[in-house]
Order: structure tokens, then C-alpha cells, then sequence
């Protein structure tokens, strides 16, 4: 960049310097602090100005240092930071975008004039920026007129499409900030109190000018919203910050919107204009209307949290805390549920079972999400309860057969009374609870020297199989039906011996059947294939490659949960 700079006849020297440090700066900052790829922009304007964009992919990270409780702009681990940019641009700021955000500056003709004194350093005053250019008299009235309900239909759109909570935030600043007012500033009230109403700051604030964040920030830190009783969205007035808008924010008019969602109150809006005549009520109305989808957003963003959150309790409670160390054998465990906020229909147990015995399993439930969730919690805990009381793995599938038919049945009879009680129409056939299946590869392990004899039985499950140190493979049990689907069913389990070096593999359909086209990755026994490839391998080794091959296997992310399990003999 320094050579093109240098090409250009009209560059001076400083305008050189000064950009290189301002783009170091400002990309060192991304890096750090957003964490994610970042783009690069810049060009030279017919003014001679100098104006460059740094892009990353974080827009609910704020740069840092654009404003703060502690006031500091002192970056001794990176380098100057956001203060230096401030000094050497005479305007810069940060916009927000759904999946990005960018930050610019824009540096004169020629560098800033060296100040009097001492040269720039870490310890001065952060430079005035250029103040913003006034809108026109006419300006509201104009593009009120023509583009209001266009502005209100894509701000509609960009909010409705988020569930993260800081960057609806963020994106309501961006709509506001330079358009609708000079700056604004948002308090966000959790479910028990109002955070602006314990003397509490906002939790974002913006404005035309960067350099004048942190000061209005400070300022409106004093003034929380104080909302009167009941749920009027507003506006009201709220007090002026003059101080903090420099000389030519002496007067100005300030206004505070409610957030309202069904009824509950989420937060305050703020927005301020530096101009005597304040704000036409074409603004006011359109802000008024641009608070309650901001309000629906911030209300759908909260109430997905929550539901991850559950999802998230509910999932950790579905799974072992640990599993088990058997003596004589190592394992290794991919879990990789597909949706990461939500019960998988996956699950996998390896737990002791007494008497010098080992037990364990990998299912597969029918459906995802809350109904998966009721046939785990079922299944996992009597599959632990029949393993101690001693019985064997036939007679474990048996009775557990028996127990999701008969749950089946009781939500049945249960859904029909609730029916006939409500006076509701029959239920017509495919509607009603339905019965849950599960596919269930499950199995024993009893240690001996030399050894490991394992007992297991697949119902309706892909196949175990077994490597040997040679790479050979084997299929360690054969097919049966699927659980809670037959009454009666009679399971039969198989017994063979691991020998050291011996390793046996335990996968979910979300393996077999990982798509490529209309190929699967089992089509022509593709996954003994892949395994016999891991001879030679730990447990650990065997299930990164296999995890591995079936993410390389399709051209995007599995569309199904991914559960296997390694168990290889030392």
C-alpha cells in the first residue's frame, strides 16, 4: 500500500505515514478483538482525502475503545489503538451490517497539521472530529416523503432475521445514526429489574462524531431513564447532555422510546438531535414505529436464548457426565449433534455395570427435539437400572421393547381422554401420539487377561464392526428390528473375543448415510473400507479419521446428528 500511495503525484509525505499507521491500527484491532477474518478497503478521494474500510465478521463486538466505562484508550499490548486513529483521521466511525460490521476513517489531503508542542502520543487528548454536516430544513420532510415506509419495511426485515440479542442493538443504532437523529443510546432491562433504572449506563450508544462516544456515554451514565408507570412506548422527554457534545451541542432536543413486546417491557430507546428546532413528528412517529420492531426483535432474540439454554440443560442431562475407564481397553467418542441449540436424537453411554463388567450403547431415536428427548430420558436410565440388576443384553432389549410400547400406548389412551373431555372431534388415523422407535446398538464387556469378551445385539441399528491390527474387518453382530415397534419381540445378542489390537467401531446412521449426491458413505461397505484404512491407529486416531472422512464426504456440513464410538483392546 505505501508504494501505490507513493506513486500518486499528489500524495504528500505525512498523508503516507499517517495512512499506514491508521490502517495498521485499525486492522490490528479487528484481529484482536473481533477474532474473525477480516477485509481490507481503501482509495484515494478526487479531494486527495484518503479513506479506508476494515471489515471483519463480528458485528455485536464493538472496536475497541469506541467507548467504555474506564475512559481508557491505552492499548500497550497492540499499539495505540482507536486514539491514534482519532488523532490522525479528521472523521471515522463503524458500520453495522447483519454479519459484519466495518470500520472507516477517512484521513484530509496532505495528513493533519502537526499540533504545537510536543509530538502526538499516547497520553494526549483524543482529537475533535470534524463535526457532522448538518441535513438541509427541507431534508426530514423530503426523504420522509419518499422513503419512510421503505426504510421501515427493510428495517423490518434486517431485525426480524435476528436472534442475537447484542446485534439487534447494534443494527438499531446503525438504522437511527446519522438518518433519524445526531446520536442514540439504548438500556436493555432483564426480566427481573430495569438495568437504567438502578443507576445503571446504556448499553450501546452512537453517534455522528466516534470521538464523542465515550464522553456521552460517561454523560448519559448519570441520566438513566427513569419510565413512568405503565407501558407507554413514548416519547418522552428526556434531559439534554450538552456537555458531552462539545460547543456545538450546547442545545438540543433529546427523546426517550419504551420497548415494548407483548406487554413487557425490554429496554429504552434514546435519541437526541443538536439543533434547536428538534425533531418534526414525521421523525418522532417513524422512531416510535422503529421501536416496537425493535422491541419484537429484542423479545424474539431473549425468548431463542432461552429456548437454547433449555435445550442446551436438556441436552447435558441426556448424556453420561463421564464415561468409563475399563481396564484393559481404551475408547474414544464423537458426538457431533447437528443442531448445536437443540436435543439431538443421538445418544451414547459407557458405564459399569458390577461384577467386573462393562456396558454400553449408542442410539438412535426416530425424530429430533423435544420428542427425542422424552425416548433418551426414558431409555438411558433403565438400559443402567437392567445392566445392574444383572440381566443380559438380549433380555435388556427385550424389556426395554416392551417399556417403549407400553409408554406408547399410555400416551395414547391418555391424548384420547384428554379428547373426549374437551368434546374435540375423534382422532382421525396419523394423528395422535405416535409411536416413538429407537435403534439401539448395545452391548457388554467383561475384561479378562489376554482380552475382552464382548456380547451384544443391534436392534435396527448399522452394524458394528471390528478391525483387526492386520486391517481386516469383520461385522460383530447382525440385524434385528428396531425397538417399540413389534410386541413380544424376542432379542438374541452374539459373544466374540477382542484380542489385543482389536478395535470395534459403533456408529449412527448420521455416519452411514452422510450424503454426497445420491451416494451415502456406506454404499460398497464404504465405511469397512475407511476403516480398514486405520490399522495400526489408537482408539482416538481411528475415531478422528473416520469423523473426518465423513465430514470430507459431502460438500457441506452433516445434515444428520453424528455419534460413534471406538473400543479397542490393549
Amino acid at each position: 500500500m505505501q508504494a501505490a500511495l507513493a506513486d500518486e503525484p499528489d500524495v504528500a509525505a505525512r498523508l503516507v505515514d499517517d495512512a499506514m499507521a491508521v490502517v495498521s491500527e485499525l486492522v490490528t484491532n479487528a484481529v484482536v478483538h473481533a477474532g474473525t477474518d477480516v477485509e481490507v478497503d481503501w482509495w484515494l478521494e478526487e479531494t486527495g482525502a484518503f479513506v479506508v474500510e476494515v471489515c471483519d465478521r463480528h458485528p455485536s463486538r464493538p472496536p475497541r475503545d469506541a467507548f467504555g466505562g474506564d475512559g481508557s484508550y491505552d492499548t500497550p499490548e497492540y499499539g495505540r489503538g482507536l486514539r491514534l486513529v482519532a488523532t490522525l483521521a479528521e472523521a471515522w466511525g463503524v458500520t453495522y451490517r447483519a454479519g459484519a460490521k466495518t470500520v472507516w476513517a477517512r484521513l484530509p489531503p496532505g495528513g493533519l497539521d502537526e499540533p504545537d508542542g510536543p509530538a502526538p502520543g499516547p497520553e494526549l487528548e483524543v482529537a475533535e472530529n470534524l463535526a457532522p454536516q448538518p441535513l438541509r430544513a427541507d431534508g426530514d420532510a423530503d426523504w420522509l416523503g419518499r422513503g419512510a415506509l421503505s426504510f421501515l419495511a427493510e428495517a423490518s426485515d434486517l431485525l426480524a432475521g435476528q436472534l442475537d440479542e447484542a446485534l439487534v442493538t447494534a443494527l438499531t443504532g446503525q438504522l437511527i445514526v446519522p438518518r433519524l437523529a445526531d446520536w442514540c443510546a439504548v438500556w436493555l432491562e432483564d426480566e427481573a429489574s430495569v438495568r437504567g433504572g438502578d443507576g445503571g449506563g446504556p448499553d450501546r450508544v452512537w453517534h455522528t462524531c466516534e470521538g464523542r462516544v465515550e464522553e456521552l456515554h460517561r454523560a448519559l451514565e448519570k441520566e438513566p431513564p427513569a419510565p413512568r408507570d405503565g407501558l407507554r412506548s413514548g416519547p418522552e422527554p428526556y434531559p439534554w447532555p450538552g456537555d458531552a457534545l462539545g460547543p456545538g451541542g450546547a442545545e438540543g432536543t433529546a427523546l426517550a422510546y419504551r420497548l415494548i413486546a407483548g406487554g413487557r417491557p425490554l429496554g429504552t430507546l434514546v435519541i437526541g438531535r443538536s439543533r434547536p428546532a428538534g425533531f418534526p413528528d414525521e421523525v418522532t412517529g417513524l422512531v416510535e414505529d422503529l421501536g416496537r420492531r425493535v422491541a419484537l426483535a429484542i423479545g424474539a432474540a431473549r425468548q431463542y436464548a432461552r429456548q437454547a439454554t433449555i435445550s442446551a440443560v436438556l441436552q447435558r442431562g441426556l448424556l453420561p457426565g463421564a464415561v468409563a475407564q475399563i481396564p484393559g481397553m481404551s475408547s474414544a467418542l464423537v458426538y457431533e449433534p447437528r443442531d448445536k441449540g437443540g436435543p439431538s436424537g443421538d445418544f451414547y453411554d459407557l458405564f459399569p455395570a458390577g461384577d467386573g463388567r462393562w456396558c454400553f450403547a449408542v442410539g438412535d431415536v426416530q425424530g429430533k427435539g423435544p420428542e427425542a428427548a422424552v425416548v433418551i430420558g426414558l431409555a438411558r436410565p433403565w438400559l443402567r437400572l437392567l445392566a445392574r440388576e444383572g440381566y443380559g443384553v438380549a433380555d435388556v432389549l427385550d424389556r426395554l421393547n416392551q417399556l417403549l410400547l407400553d409408554d406408547a400406548t399410555e400416551a395414547a389412551d391418555a391424548a384420547a381422554r384428554a379428547l373426549v373431555a374437551a368434546g374435540a372431534r375423534p382422532v382421525a388415523p396419523g394423528e395422535g401420539p405416535q409411536t416413538r422407535f429407537l435403534s439401539l446398538l448395545y452391548g457388554e464387556l467383561t475384561p479378562y487377561e489376554g482380552g475382552v469378551r464382548c456380547t451384544l445385539a443391534s436392534a435396527g441399528h448399522p452394524l458394528p464392526l471390528v478391525l483387526g491390527p492386520d486391517g481386516t474387518v469383520r461385522t460383530a453382530a447382525g440385524p434385528q428390528t428396531l425397538l417399540g415397534v413389534i410386541e413380544d419381540e424376542t432379542y438374541r445378542s452374539e459373544t466374540l473375543d477382542l484380542r489385543p489390537g482389536d478395535s470395534l467401531l459403533c456408529v449412527t446412521d448420521g455416519v452411514t448415510e452422510r450424503r454426497s449426491g445420491s451416494r451415502q458413505f456406506d454404499d460398497g461397505d464404504g465405511l469397512a473400507r475407511a476403516l480398514s484404512g486405520c490399522a495400526g491407529l489408537s482408539a482416538e486416531l481411528i475415531a478422528e479419521r473416520i469423523r473426518r472422512l465423513v465430514h470430507d464426504f459431502g460438500g457441506g456440513p452433516p445434515e444428520d446428528d453424528l455419534a460413534l464410538l471406538v473400543l479397542q483392546a490393549e
